[in-house]
């Protein structure tokens, strides 16, 4: 099986052992061993979860800095979409966009107005036949991520386009190519929300390679802004989304672009996993697409955001309605299938699965079942694993002792 590359990583020296993260993480992905937490990487989806919850800010996000800039003749700044909620409302987008030049970017592409064009596209595919209904957005990668490796059966569910931040940045490369510019000096920089978006770029899926070279954070940039904006002239025409492409930033902002009917948009990582165990079961056929996101609210709910993710939503509502959803889109990526849809298969990665041979994994499903009575079934996480059951599956894996469980040994 691959491994992945990933931009979740734990800081040791920081961990107290406690057990905030180990409850919160979606795919069981965090055990405590030794007093320290470990992330066990076949499991993680980057999600950024256990960010959220630590205390102690033993778990971090791999984001480089705006000394990357230094590495790269020209460099292209490509903000999230959840950029639009972080500032307050007397900033306009496009001051801050020219803010962006000050801080050392060669060029500016507003990230929301690649996510309008996306959204005319992904009409016309849903209108083909014999599609797989509902189809899934895949413009949140943990939930990508976490069909690969808990709900295989979903696979061909997944829309299979590119996010708009690779659109956006596939077509800015071939334009300065183009202009002259050599591919090896040309940096083009995502402003991410979140450590999974940068997993994307480091690690894509659908596509051999992103053509986005760094991430940094929203918040560096945000700071960094906050203390010139004032002092900035806006002397360039930079922000260029309309309310369909700015209002993919918060949690049914897609569908609503695509002025869908039968969807449903679900944001928070459990409410998502409810959602595709219902998938699974067949319940969902009647609808044509849904939108899942693991941050509440969706992308302004991002770990990486400096703006309460309710503040951040409801700028974006506003600014949608501002800027409008029925104004025209200037049309300047050619909508082809060559441009906007993935160029590799997606494949399962069933890292819950007990054994490859059919036999040996009903037999290690007894004794999960087994050990699971035997355990106390409190779920206290004094063990290190999440609950009693996940510590059966690590006994009958080899990576746990029943005598792990303390309150066994006290009786």
């Amino acid at each position: 099986m691959k491994n992945y590359w990933h931009s979740v990583v734990l800081e040791k020296d920081y961990c107290n052992g406690c057990t905030h993260c180990l409850d919160r993480c979606p795919t069981q992905a965090i055990r405590i061993i030794n007093g320290k937490a470990q992330i066990i990487q076949d499991r993680c989806i980057d999600c950024g979860e256990c960010l959220r919850v630590c205390p102690y800010h033993a778990k971090g996000a791999l984001v480089s800095t705006l000394e990357i800039l230094k590495t790269f003749k020209y460099t292209v700044a490509l903000p999230a979409i959840s950029f639009y909620g972080q500032f307050p409302e007397e900033y306009d987008m496009n001051r801050v966009y020219n803010a962006l030049l000050e801080l050392g970017f060669d060029e500016v592409y507003d990230t929301a107005h690649a996510a309008e064009l996306l959204s005319v596209y992904e009409n016309a595919v849903l209108d083909k036949e014999n599609l797989n209904k509902p189809l899934i957005s895949t413009y949140c990668p943990v939930i990508t991520r976490l069909i690969q490796i808990k709900y295989p059966t979903l696979i061909d569910n997944i829309i299979k386009l590119e996010a708009p931040m690779e659109i956006a940045a596939r077509h800015v490369r071939r334009r300065l190519i183009k202009e002259g510019h050599k591919d090896e000096e040309i940096g083009i920089i995502y402003i991410t929300p979140c450590p999974a978006k940068v997993t994307s770029i480091k690690d894509p899926i659908g596509i051999d390679k992103s053509n986005i070279d760094e991430a940094v954070s929203t918040e560096e940039i945000y700071y960094k802004i906050m203390k010139i904006i004032d002092k900035v002239e806006p002397k360039h025409q930079l922000q260029r989304a309309t309310g369909k492409g700015i209002g993919w930033a918060r949690v049914g902002g897609q569908s609503y672009a695509m002025e869908l009917e039968d969807y449903i948009a679900v944001d928070g990582i459990d409410e998502v996993i409810k959602v595709l165990e219902s998938m699974e079961l067949g319940k969902l056929v009647s609808l044509d697409f849904f939108e899942g996101y693991a941050c509440v609210n969706g992308c302004v709910g991002g770990p990486l955001n400096v703006e309460n993710t309710f503040i951040g939503k409801n700028r974006v509502r506003k600014l949608t309605k501002k800027y409008g959803m029925d104004q025209p889109i200037v049309i300047d990526i050619e909508l082809t299938p060559e441009n906007l849809e993935w160029n590799t298969p997606i494949l399962p990665m069933p890292i819950f699965k007990l054994d490859t041979d059919f036999k040996k994994a009903l037999e290690k499903m007894a004794k999960i079942e087994e050990y699971t009575q035997m355990l106390p079934g409190i779920n206290c996480g004094a063990c290190g694993a999440p609950n009693c059951r996940v510590l059966a599956e690590d006994i009958v894996n080899g990576y746990a002792k029943i005598e792990d469980c303390m309150l066994l040994n006290k009786r």
